[in-house]
């Protein structure tokens, strides 16, 4: 049973996790009802979790990949600072 739990979406997960919150703010549980439904806040929280952290190892490995094949040309990679003025954007368009 476990298993097919883990199978719901992230979305899904998390649409469930926020009705079980509304319904335990509200106290439209019995003391057992609100027990079960914590404990299945509880099994989607961790699916959610899952989810989000292999999202993450994703994300960072293909960050990674393309950073090392950005390197290997020679080109060295920078983010241009957010403070940057204006006035600064004028003169590096003037030079090129």
């Amino acid at each position: 049973m476990a298993e097919a739990r883990s199978k719901i979406s992230f979305e899904d997960a998390l649409v469930e996790l926020e009705q079980i919150a509304e319904k335990l703010e509200r106290q439209d549980f019995s003391l057992e009802e609100s027990l079960k439904a914590y404990e299945r806040g509880m099994e989607l929280k961790k699916i959610c979790r899952g989810i989000l952290d292999s999202a993450e190892g994703k994300i960072e490995a293909l960050t990674k990949d393309e950073s090392q094949k950005t390197n290997k040309t020679g080109f060295r990679t920078e983010s241009k600072s957010t403070s940057q003025t204006s006035s600064d954007s004028v003169l590096e368009e003037d030079l090129f």
